[in-house]
């Protein structure tokens, strides 16, 4: 079963297979790409990000929403989690945005209702966000979530054929809980 999630002025919904052109809308877009994990340069492409999506719902390793704007119905990005070690009761958030949805402060009222579902329903003791440097936009969100800042990653990745660093934020369960002084409906 899956949780559909809501605040004032977005619903977090399932990514279904229909959604494979907004997701190749958003994963092929130059301003959304530069410092995000994943690209694809066809809409065939794409169809290896929709099956990450059902592959770790189904293996319960993860959950992506797609971020879905009350008003209009269109979507406006994805957020979610993936690399669930129950073991350790962690993973790693990841989220982006359309550029036309930038700047009007959406991460900050949807990704708080994520990340109090994924404490209150999984166990979960923390939660990472791996965030590209020069990605300044992304360190503020994390600490406006209150995220901890836990250090770099020097060189631990090659992307386009350059060594890229890597900036570590987490939330642990037991952190004084900054979202919860956000919106949550």
């Amino acid at each position: 079963m899956f949780t559909e999630l809501e605040t004032t002025r977005f619903f977090l919904k399932q990514i279904v297979p229909e959604d494979q052109g907004f997701i190749f809308k958003g994963l092929s877009d130059p301003q959304v790409i530069p410092f995000y994990g994943v690209q694809y340069k066809t809409f065939e492409e794409t169809k290896g990000q929709m099956e990450f999506y059902e592959r770790i719902r189904n293996e319960a390793t993860g959950c992506h929403w797609k971020i879905v704007d009350k008003i209009s119905a269109e979507p406006a990005g994805v957020c979610g989690f993936n690399g669930y070690q129950a073991q350790h009761e962690k993973a790693e958030i990841g989220y982006w945005l359309l550029p036309e949805y930038w700047k009007k402060g959406i991460m900050q009222k949807v990704l708080p209702v994520m990340i109090h579902h994924i404490f209150s329903t999984w166990k979960m003791h923390r939660l990472e966000s791996v965030i590209e440097e020069g990605n300044e936009a992304s360190c503020r969100l994390a600490e406006k979530l209150g995220f901890t800042y836990e250090g770099m990653l020097r060189e631990s990745e090659i992307k386009n054929g350059k060594r890229i660093s890597l900036l570590m934020y987490s939330l642990l369960s037991t952190d004084p809980v900054k979202y919860d002084s956000l919106s949550l409906v």
